[in-house]
């Protein structure tokens, strides 16, 4: 079992368009798709297709929470939601052929510092059946910003295996934490060293140095060059064939809920970066976020390709350098 926390949930609504956009003008959406939004809930749909068993956890609001529930008991997915004053965001991603994706975040909810600690306290009982624990996205507004780090701690001391993938202070705290996994990409790599990337071996760089603070993977997405993994047994590289996409958005979520499962199924380290990396890019593939194809899945399994760099072993060494 893998549960997925997702403190800022949200009905994600995604407004497909036909025909060229005209800003200050009335237009109409040729169709639209809901899904139970936020990052943890893309991937505890991701883990579901890949056939692992999933329980969703976060905090839900208001009739858009009643809702997001429904969708979820739609897509077949588990959950166990702390119910809060407020109401769920709305988030909205226009898609089209002339701009490709726009998104409008909303907000959401503010909570009190007792919903916080409520939440904690009853989380223990909540992932007491699974073996591994995805942490996801922001936080509502009121959140402590070492909400995730005290979770990670507490999560850890139950002998789970935690992946972290958030952002800004919150993903720089949660590295204290040294949860089991983080997948940053290279603005968050930036942000927390203080520096410019310019390279896949900038990149490296600074993976293997947040490998030495204690955080047994580090998975930094690439895009459609694909992702890098710094581990006990190295660095190394995974690159998916050339794709034309439909959708990237939730590509990175659909790399987290990939490495949950090869957690959860131990897989070795190269294996499960190729795992992840072909069900990001089927994931690109698929016109629904926190979607995909398994077939397609499969078929780039086949192509997605994974090195270990000639300047891997010289690079590792390099230590020193703090971010914050």
């Amino acid at each position: 079992m893998i549960t997925t926390v997702t403190l800022n949930a949200s009905i994600d609504k995604a407004y497909y368009m036909e025909g060229k956009i005209e800003n200050g003008t009335v237009m109409r959406v040729a169709r639209v798709h809901n899904t139970a939004g936020g990052k943890g809930l893309n991937v505890a749909r991701i883990i579901k297709l890949c056939g692992e068993k999933v329980l969703a956890t976060g905090l839900v609001g208001g009739f858009n929470g009643q809702y997001l529930e429904a969708l979820l008991n739609q897509d077949g997915i588990s959950h166990d939601f702390l119910h809060v004053d407020g109401e769920t965001r709305s988030c909205i991603n226009i898609l089209d052929s002339g701009y490709g994706s726009t998104e409008y975040l909303e907000p959401g909810f503010c909570v009190s510092q007792e919903t916080e600690d409520v939440f904690l306290e009853t989380l223990s009982s909540v992932v007491s059946d699974s073996r591994v624990v995805t942490i996801s996205g922001s936080v509502p507004g009121g959140m402590a910003k070492d909400v995730y780090s005290r979770m990670v701690l507490k999560l850890k001391s139950m002998g789970k295996q935690v992946i972290l993938d958030t952002s800004g202070e919150l993903l720089k705290q949660g590295i204290g934490a040294c949860p089991d996994m983080i997948k940053p990409n290279k603005e968050e790599l930036e942000m927390l060293f203080g520096r410019e990337i310019h390279s896949v071996r900038d990149v490296a760089e600074l993976a293997w140095k947040l490998y030495e603070k204690g955080i047994g993977q580090v998975v930094v997405s690439l895009g459609k060059e694909g992702a890098l993994l710094a581990c006990e047994e190295g660095i190394f590289t995974a690159r998916p064939p050339r794709l034309d996409p439909v959708n990237t958005v939730g590509c990175g979520d659909s790399m987290v809920g990939a490495f949950a499962v090869a957690m959860e199924r131990k897989m070795g380290y190269k294996e499960a970066l190729k795992f992840a990396v072909a069900v990001a890019s089927a994931g690109a593939m698929s016109p629904d976020t926190g979607d995909f194809d398994m077939d397609v899945c499969q078929t780039l399994l086949k192509q997605v390709t994974v090195d270990e760099p000639e300047w891997n072993k010289a690079d590792r060494n390099c230590k020193g350098e703090q971010y914050g």
